[in-house]
């Protein structure tokens, strides 16, 4: 392991600030030094990554879905080294982490696939009526093309699938733009393990080599340079809504605005209708604090906020929630920075007045950067008039409002910031009398959820993990599953361009067999 940089093909260490990645399960700083980029570094990958992008924006379909594929397979062969290093930077254990692997590399696949078949570019052809009245329509063939260089942020709670070599990379290749990754410093030797897979693919596919670079950085700044350069044309973010906004203004400041993908905060509201509390309450409640404690609450939709409606059964749900918090286990964190920030949050939780804590009763041990699972009660009114009570805590903690009344949930449920996920526990009965609740939250996130928990997140095609602001900063886009991809394309129109020198998705002849609108229908057929 190196600790250095990857401006394309080549390793750098210009920069004399250094840093090491930490284990947070046993209080130890790891080796190597890893060096912070420097403003040459940040320059050279750009310049690298804006000479590849005309050669990969004229890749085949075929070669970006065997490209894709190389990922994978290089990914593969890393063995055990990526799993145990990430294990040592973020204190989740391997199985987890063997299973982030599996997703990672099999999204990899999906946009592979994807790619291949060919339709996601949306191809619509309206051919020319020159004998129109009374004005001829011009010949318009439009679809989607690539960006230009995408400039990725790792993750710090998904070190494999969220970061240098997750969905947001695979999405931005598989729409042929080149990747300049800045690596997540909690985990800069699992970044390296996954650059050095990446950049082999690169060179086994004999691509530019500005195909890819991956950039360390400690400081802020490092961040913000990169999202500054003009030769970035989009951003993807996954992190805090603190970090987020800085990147967000800073590329809606540039003399060229770009736009920023960026997933921050969410609350995930959970709502158990009267029905479910009455028949599952138990059920319910254990599967909450199942979902709630998973990963120490450290997955981005873990659910922080439950509502019910006030009568007994609820508040027998309500008893055995803070039952199970108080048998929960402490865990680690992913990184002390981490576990400071969930303890101010908490701390500011319980000053409310009218706020109730449930913490466990199980001891953390502080010097694993271990988490107390904290469950807190309040009433409608005190939520309703307590602003901070509606801001993520980020990490196993969530809060349990009773409401007296029906309107009480609506007026709750509208005064949600936006969130990724929105879930409502009822049967039919209860959807059937809170049909105006159902609807205020489908405003109010990205996926709605019946009868189950947000956190286990499926990577297929209908798959949306996006919602209104601050869960992101555009609703209409997706991270996760095959429509990511559209975060980093552009649509281009060509007016009367003769045959042989439009793309082969616009050409008359269908030779790439996809879906195309012709005219207003979505067909396979030939146009003209």
């Amino acid at each position: 392991m190196s600790g250095k940089n990857f401006t394309g093909f080549t390793l750098s260490a210009r920069g004399s600030k250094t840093f090491r990645g930490f284990n947070p399960a046993t209080g130890e700083w790891l080796e190597p030094a890893f060096h912070q980029a420097t403003s040459e570094e940040i320059d050279a990958a750009l310049a690298l990554a804006s000479r590849a992008a005309p050669a990969l924006r004229a890749m085949s379909r075929e070669a970006t879905a065997a490209f894709l594929r190389v990922i994978g397979e290089e990914l593969e062969t890393v063995g055990e080294e990526w799993i145990e290093r990430a294990a040592e930077e973020t204190g989740l254990g391997p199985a987890r982490l063997a299973g982030e692997r599996t997703r990672t590399i099999n999204q990899i696949r999906l946009f592979a696939a994807l790619v291949k078949e060919g339709s996601w570019v949306d191809a619509r052809i309206d051919p020319a009526l020159p004998d129109r009245k009374p004005i001829p329509r011009p010949d318009l063939r439009r679809m989607l093309v690539s960006l230009g260089p995408v400039a990725v942020f790792g993750a710090s709670n998904f070190p494999l699938a969220f970061s240098v070599a997750g969905g947001d990379t695979a999405s931005a290749l598989a729409a042929r733009n080149p990747v300049v990754v800045k690596a997540h410093p909690a985990h800069p030797g699992t970044s390296e393990i996954a650059a050095e897979a990446i950049k082999r693919a690169v060179q086994k596919s004999r691509l530019p080599e500005g195909t890819f670079s991956m950039l360390h950085g400690i400081d802020p700044e490092i961040s913000l340079a990169v999202v500054r350069h003009p030769a970035i044309k989009a951003v993807a973010f996954t992190g805090s809504l603190k970090a987020g906004r800085a990147i967000f203004d800073a590329a809606s400041q540039r003399p060229e605005p770009i736009p920023v993908f960026a997933e921050m905060g969410s609350i995930n509201p959970v709502f158990v209708l009267p029905g479910a509390a009455r028949e599952r309450r138990d059920e319910i409640a254990s599967g909450l604090a199942g979902s709630i404690n998973l990963g120490v609450g450290q997955f981005c939709t873990c659910p922080g906020l439950i509502v019910g409606k006030e009568d007994e059964a609820f508040k027998q749900f309500a008893e055995k929630l803070a039952a199970l918090f108080g048998q929960a286990a402490p865990a680690t964190m992913l990184h002390p920075g981490i576990l400071k920030g969930y303890g101010e949050a908490v701390k500011r939780a319980q000053k409310v007045k009218g706020i109730t804590a449930h913490p466990s009763m199980l001891p953390a041990d502080p010097a694993r950067t271990a988490a107390t699972p904290v469950l807190f009660e309040t009433d409608a009114a005190a939520w309703l008039s307590n602003a901070e009570l509606a801001e993520e805590i980020f990490g196993p903690a969530s809060i349990l409002v009773h409401a007296e009344h029906d309107e009480t949930l609506l007026q709750i449920a509208r005064t949600l910031p936006g969130s990724l996920t929105a879930s409502v526990f009822g049967d039919v009965s209860d959807l059937s009398a809170h049909r105006e609740l159902i609807a205020v939250l489908e405003a109010k996130a990205g996926r709605l959820i019946f009868n189950g928990y947000p956190t286990g997140l499926e990577v297929s095609h209908a798959v949306h993990h996006g919602g209104p602001y601050p869960a992101t900063t555009d609703p209409r886009f997706t991270s996760v599953g095959t429509a990511a991809i559209l975060r980093f394309a552009r649509p281009i129109c060509y007016q009367n361009f003769p045959e042989k020198v439009l793309p082969p998705e616009l050409q008359n002849e269908n030779t790439l067999g996809i879906w195309r609108t012709i005219d207003g229908e979505l067909t396979k057929r030939n146009a003209g």
